[in-house]
């Protein structure tokens, strides 16, 4: 069972109503696919299946049939600077894995998603809008006993031409500073991550090595863990539910957002989920609480008390 963190709103000490009607977004219903619809259209010409998973050999152990590679460690990131794919990489990714134009694309992956997720934003900045996420990613094509195929899928070369980066959904830290200084007090940051990371008594999740010298989270966040947006089987919440749970702390689309966890994939996700599903303005903060964490003379909010080093 996926864990639902506490939601909290530490802005104003104050727990906002359910949402009333002020966001004007609408939900996206083409944002998500079924395990049914995918098994349905897997022999279909004009669609391409991609799996970003996090665990080395997941894919290799089996996949979802046709589907291709997408390594996260490598193919999604500048592996010499810390910063996301470079378009002509990006657009050659793709290319070699036989996506064409007209082609619709449905990504899954292991880890809740996370990952998926990523690569959809990902897609997103690069303008692929054909892009759909498999509701309960690869988890729950398992657990239903759906086919794994061994075979690595080859497909001709495709003839995609992406688009200059869009950074209007990505946050950098001069951005996010301005915002924890309140220099930029229209925008609304939301925190992801567990409530012991946001509070400051952990710094990360057991087992993890990419790790901040401060613990605790940027001033004005309020925290919604990824996982309330979720059902049991990993299948996003409905369109409603989510837009209540995030009004629960105050973000109802009414501002722009900006969201963030420790490296980025897991606020992924929660971009997604209010970005594609709620069509709120979002911004994913990808350098997270790794670079701010790490960061000289920014504002930090530890409720814990800890000072340095989670200690």
């Amino acid at each position: 069972m996926i864990s639902t963190p506490t939601i909290r709103h530490i802005a104003g000490g104050i727990a906002l109503a359910l949402f009333t009607g002020l966001a004007t977004a609408n939900p996206n219903t083409d944002a998500l696919v079924t395990t049914d619809w995918l098994a349905d259209n897997l022999d279909r010409d004009d669609l391409t299946v991609i799996e970003v998973s996090v665990n080395p050999g997941k894919f290799e152990r089996g996949h979802i049939p046709g589907a291709v590679n997408f390594r996260w460690h490598t193919d999604l990131v500048d592996t010499v600077r810390r910063d996301i794919i470079d378009r002509a990489s990006f657009q050659t990714l793709l290319r070699d894995a036989g996506v064409s134009g007209d082609d619709e694309i449905v990504l899954y992956g292991d880890t809740n998603n996370w990952f998926a997720a990523w690569g959809a934003w990902i897609f997103d900045i690069y303008g692929v809008d054909s892009v759909r996420l498999l509701d309960g990613g690869r988890d729950k094509w398992e657990a239903e006993g759906r086919p794994l195929s061994l075979r690595p899928a080859s497909h001709p070369p495709g003839d995609i031409e992406v688009s200059e980066a869009d950074e209007s959904i990505r946050a950098f830290l001069p951005e996010v500073v301005e915002v924890a200084s309140r220099e930029a007090a229209n925008t609304q940051l939301v925190d992801i991550r567990s409530a012991a990371e946001y509070e400051g008594r952990i710094i990360a999740p057991d087992g993890v090595d990419e790790l901040s010298v401060r613990a605790g989270h940027i001033p004005g966040a309020v925290n919604v863990g990824w996982g309330n947006a979720v059902n049991e089987d990993g299948t996003f919440k409905s369109a409603d539910e989510l837009r209540a749970i995030y009004a629960q702390a105050g973000v109802d689309g009414s501002k722009p957002v900006i969201t963030y966890c420790r490296i980025g994939e897991r606020s992924s996700h929660t971009w997604f989920a209010l970005s594609k599903i709620l069509g709120y303005d979002v911004k994913n903060y990808d350098g997270s609480w790794t670079e701010y964490g790490n960061s000289v003379g920014v504002p930090v909010t530890n409720l814990a008390g800890t000072v340095w080093g989670g200690q």
